[in-house]
């Protein structure tokens, strides 16, 4: 009888814990960064019909948990705060205190494994370790399951937290330091180091990157199943489906083609299945504001034409959706260009004509900027080792257009091309100071897909020729030797033009 009683007490026990417990939603933590200028939703669960009160400096709130426990508020629209201050939720019974928490700009990171390369594989990390304790730089950097696993079968301790609730691991906010710095995006870190160096506000970097994935799995499901030009890529098993990029259907049968535990009408649940990073990574930040995107992707989808040739209006569409889950229609979106690699060992054929693809997007898509890498790329690897330039060149484009800076963001991007008797005469935007080259002489030039002597003249470059040719190129190669840039040292964009 008296252990009947215990066990009913200690049962009635837990269910008390369980329903008493005070939470709040998994993105705030001690240490984080909240979006300035933007208004903030908290939410999480208490006991039914709780009064919840929240505290945030001078910010004094309340509200009612509903019928089932779930409550939420607003924070309003707070200037940067680079002073850490406590963020304290609290119930009659209960009391989260979220500790050195500032205001400042929050950036997201995504794409594949050049976004996702770590800091301490970075070619000039040795320069940097011993600038990694930064208090006003914050990272959210929860791993993924299946990171680092190639190709082989998952195990089942990776098949198991195939689900959207799990495929994040849960994470806190941390701060900058020589322990937690060195595993975060090395793109992200010298962008938010020269954020931080300009603007003395804080940055939070929130980093979602998974290595491998296409762009099909950062874009909701009902978003591709809406679109004429996606719909079949939400068609039967993702695995055996060929409108989705060869690699990844090959890794993920790697992976999950033999046995999952997660599955329904679209195949096993994987990194790379379409709409499957959304599910389970951005879609939850909804209510987390951002002050923009950083991208890093492309690799695996560079690799069939159609995919390349289809690549810029999938981005789009990627690009509207994320501007429209955080009520932002000028949400910036910042990407890097697919750097150069030899052939020999990758198959990157198809990169010139996919780094053109990325220079175009950059002209139909308001409020986006590129940084070039052609110029740093890896022969032989395709992941370039130096990503400090990465991150810096992208930072200038939000140093010009978020942080209103007067500085050039982009090395000579093509404009237009005039053919006048002999010459061809290239015009460039982003010019800057003048047009120049490093090296001996100005090399990276093709006519109709020879190699032909280039000149600068003034702004422009001049090519001499003898007829008119059918289309005008420079840079593109797998491995881009151009050297065109400008005088403030950023290297022109790759490309081909048709002769009018």
């Amino acid at each position: 009888m008296y252990k009947s009683v215990m066990l009913c007490l200690l049962f009635l026990g837990s269910l008390s814990k369980t329903y008493s417990q005070l939470t709040v939603d998994k993105h705030f933590s001690d240490h984080m960064v909240l979006q300035r200028e933007q208004p903030i939703t908290l939410s999480g669960n208490a006991l039914p019909e709780a009064l919840v009160r929240v505290e945030f400096g001078v910010i004094h709130l309340q509200t009612s948990a509903d019928s089932n426990g779930h409550w939420s508020l607003v924070l309003p629209s707070q200037k940067a705060q680079n002073t850490p201050a406590s963020l304290v939720i609290r119930t009659e019974k209960e009391q989260i205190e979220l500790k050195d928490v500032l205001v400042g700009d929050v950036w997201l990171l995504i794409g594949q494994s050049n976004m996702e390369f770590e800091l301490q594989k970075e070619s000039h990390y040795e320069q940097e370790k011993n600038k990694l304790q930064q208090p006003l730089l914050r990272f959210y950097n929860p791993s993924f399951a299946g990171k680092y696993i190639y190709n082989r079968h998952f195990k089942d301790s990776v098949l198991n937290r195939l689900t959207p609730e799990l495929f994040y691991s849960d994470v806190d906010w941390q701060v900058s330091d020589s322990t937690s710095a060195p595993s975060m995006s090395a793109v992200g870190y010298y962008f938010a180091r020269r954020i931080i160096a300009e603007e003395e506000i804080p940055v939070g970097l929130i980093h979602l990157a998974i290595g491998g994935a296409p762009l099909e799995s950062f874009i909701s499901v009902e978003a591709l199943a809406s679109d004429p030009g996606f719909s079949k890529k939400v068609r039967g098993n993702w695995l055996y489906n060929d409108a989705l990029p060869d690699w990844i259907r090959e890794r993920g049968r790697q992976n999950v083609g033999k046995r999952f535990i997660y599955a329904d009408q679209f195949g096993p649940n994987h990194g790379y299945r379409p709409g499957f990073a959304y599910t389970s990574g951005i879609k939850g930040l909804k209510n987390y504001p951002i002050r923009g995107i950083l991208w890093y992707q492309g690799e695996s989808n560079a690799q069939e034409v159609d995919r390349v040739m289809e690549y810029n209006d999938l981005q789009k569409l990627m690009v509207s959706q994320f501007r429209t889950l955080w009520k932002q229609p000028e949400l910036p979106f910042y990407y890097a260009q697919l750097s150069s690699i030899d052939t020999v060992r990758y198959k990157g054929q198809l990169w010139p004509l996919f780094r053109n693809e990325q220079r175009l997007f950059l002209n139909s898509t308001e409020n986006t900027g590129m940084a070039v890498t052609s110029d740093i790329g890896a022969q032989h690897d395709v992941h370039p080792r130096d990503k400090k330039t990465v991150g810096e060149r992208l930072s200038r484009w939000a140093l010009r257009d978020v942080y209103h800076h007067d500085i050039i963001v982009s090395g000579p991007l093509v404009s237009k091309v005039e053919y006048r008797g002999n010459q061809l005469m290239i015009h460039f935007d982003s010019v800057g100071k003048g047009l120049t080259f490093e090296g001996d002489r100005l090399v990276g030039f093709y006519l109709d897909g020879k190699p032909v002597k280039a000149r600068i003249k003034g702004r422009i470059v001049v090519i001499h020729v003898k007829e008119k040719p059918t289309e005008v190129a420079y840079g593109f190669a797998s491995f881009s030797k151009g050297n065109l840039t400008n005088k403030e040292g950023l290297p022109a964009s790759s490309f081909i033009l048709k002769v009018q």
